[in-house]
C-alpha cells in the first residue's frame, strides 16, 4: 500500500510543474494515473490543484478508495447539476491527458466546466512518473525477482515437440500462481499484450506490435505471440514476458534451445549481450537516449547485423529501450528521435534483438534502474542462452 509521504511527494513533483505552466491544476481520469497519485485503482477522478489538498471523486467502489487511499479528501463523485462548485471558480485553466483522453470524456468534461480552458499535460504527467522513487524501485526490484524465478524453471518443462501455446500456457500458469497480476498495462493507442511471448520458428514474423519479435499469433484477429507451431531441436526458442506484481512491471527475455544452435546465431547472441552491457554501462543521469540508441545501431552495423537488428528487415523497430513502471511503455525511450538525457531513478527494459529470416529470433532483455554508476539490473539471472 502507497503512504501519504509517498503520494505528497508525487503530487508535489507534479504540482510545481502545472504551476510552471501557468495552470490552476488538473484532472485526472485515466485509471492508472489516478491509482498513482491516490493509492487506489476504484473508478475515480482526481482533482488536483496547483496548490493545495487534491480530491478524489469516486463513482465506484467509494468504500474500497477510502481504505486504499491515504489522501484527506475522498467523496462521491459528484451528480453532472453539481460538479463545476467542486472546481473552485477561479480556476480556469486546467490540465488534461490528452494523450489517453477519449474525445467523448473530453466533451464531458467541457460541457460539466463549461468556460474553463483545457491544456495537454500528458509530457508532464510522463516525465513525473518516469522517475522513479525508492519505494517504486523496491516493488520493481521484487517483480524482476519474482519474473526471474519463473524463467529458472523452464528447463523443467521445455521440450520438442511440444507447441508454442503449451510453453506459453505453462510458463504463464506458473507466473501466475508466483503473483503475476497480468494486466499488462500500455499508454500507447492500438497496442496490447497478453503477458508476453514464447516463439521459436514463428518468431521470425512481423506483426502490428511495436516491438523487434512479434510472433505469429493464434489468429488475423490475435497476430502476436505464441502460436499452433512445434517447436523443433535447434532452433531458438525466445521467451519474452512481464512480470507485473502490486501494478508494476518489469520485462525480460531469454534463449533456450533443445539441441545446438547455427554459428550465425550464436554470433548475433553475443551482439546482443554486448550492447546491453554498452547500453548497461551508459545508464547515468545525462546521457542522451538518441545518441545511445544510434551507438547500438552502429554496433549492430559493425557486426554485420544491421539489417536484423530489432526485427524482420524492413520491419524494424526504431527503439532498443523503454521505460517501464505501472505501464509498460512508459518514458524514457532509447530510442532515435528522443533527445532527453536520462535521470537517475529512471527504469528501463533494455532490449536488443535480431531476427534472422530462415534461422531464427535471439537477444536478450533486462530491466535496469538509472544510477550514477550505470544502471543496476533488476532481472538478475544470467545472460546465456540455455540448452538442453
Amino acid at each position: 500500500m502507497i503512504d501519504l509521504t509517498e503520494l505528497q511527494q508525487r503530487i508535489a513533483a507534479m504540482q510545481d510543474l502545472l504551476k510552471a505552466k501557468g495552470l490552476d491544476g488538473a484532472l485526472f481520469i485515466y485509471p492508472i494515473d489516478v491509482y498513482y497519485f491516490s493509492g487506489t485503482r476504484q473508478n475515480a477522478t482526481l482533482w488536483m490543484p496547483s496548490e493545495g489538498t487534491p480530491l478524489l471523486m469516486v463513482r465506484k467502489s467509494l468504500e474500497r478508495a477510502r481504505q486504499e487511499s491515504p489522501l484527506a479528501d475522498i467523496r462521491p463523485f459528484p451528480s453532472s447539476r453539481d460538479f463545476a462548485s467542486v472546481i473552485p471558480a477561479e480556476a480556469v485553466k486546467l490540465g488534461l491527458t490528452f494523450d489517453v483522453l477519449p474525445v467523448q470524456q473530453l466533451n464531458f468534461y467541457t460541457k460539466l466546466l463549461a468556460g474553463r480552458e483545457f491544456v495537454d499535460i500528458s509530457p508532464l504527467n510522463r516525465e513525473v512518473r518516469s522517475v522513479k522513487s525508492p519505494f517504486e524501485v523496491e516493488l520493481l526490484r521484487r517483480s524482476g525477482a519474482s519474473l526471474s524465478s519463473v524463467f529458472t524453471q523452464v528447463p523443467e518443462f521445455l521440450r520438442a515437440g511440444m507447441r508454442e501455446l503449451d510453453l506459453s500456457a505453462e510458463f504463464e500458469c506458473r507466473l501466475r500462481k508466483a503473483g503475476n497480476e497480468g494486466y499488462v498495462r500500455m499508454r500507447a493507442f492500438n497496442q496490447e499484450l497478453f503477458q508476453g511471448l514464447a516463439v521459436s520458428a514463428g518468431g521470425a514474423s512481423y506483426g502490428f506490435f511495436d516491438g523487434a519479435v512479434t510472433g505469429r499469433g493464434l489468429s488475423n484477429a490475435s497476430p502476436h505471440g505464441a502460436s499452433l507451431d512445434v517447436i523443433e531441436r535447434n532452433v531458438p526458442i525466445l521467451l519474452d514476458y512481464t512480470g507485473v506484481f502490486e501494478g508494476y512491471i518489469t520485462d525480460m527475455t531469454r534463449i533456450f534451445v533443445v539441441g545446438d544452435l547455427d554459428d550465425e546465431l550464436k554470433h548475433a547472441f553475443d551482439v546482443s549481450v554486448a550492447i546491453q552491457a554498452y547500453l548497461q554501462a551508459a545508464l547515468k543521469p545525462g546521457a542522451i537516449c538518441e545518441e545511445l540508441f544510434l551507438r547500438s545501431v552502429e554496433m549492430a552495423a559493425e557486426a554485420g547485423l544491421g539489417g536484423s537488428f530489432m526485427g524482420m528487415p524492413g520491419e524494424q523497430a526504431r527503439f532498443v529501450g523503454h521505460g517501464v513502471g505501472l505501464e509498460l511503455d512508459e518514458f524514457p525511450v532509447i530510442a532515435q528521435g528522443f533527445k532527453v538525457p536520462l535521470k537517475e531513478g529512471h527504469v528501463i527494459a533494455i532490449e536488443p534483438k535480431f531476427v534472422l529470416p530462415g534461422k531464427g529470433v535471439v537477444g536478450i532483455e533486462n530491466t535496469f534502474v538509472t544510477t550514477a554508476i550505470g544502471g543496476v539490473k533488476l532481472t538478475d539471472i544470467p545472460d546465456v542462452i540455455t540448452y538442453l
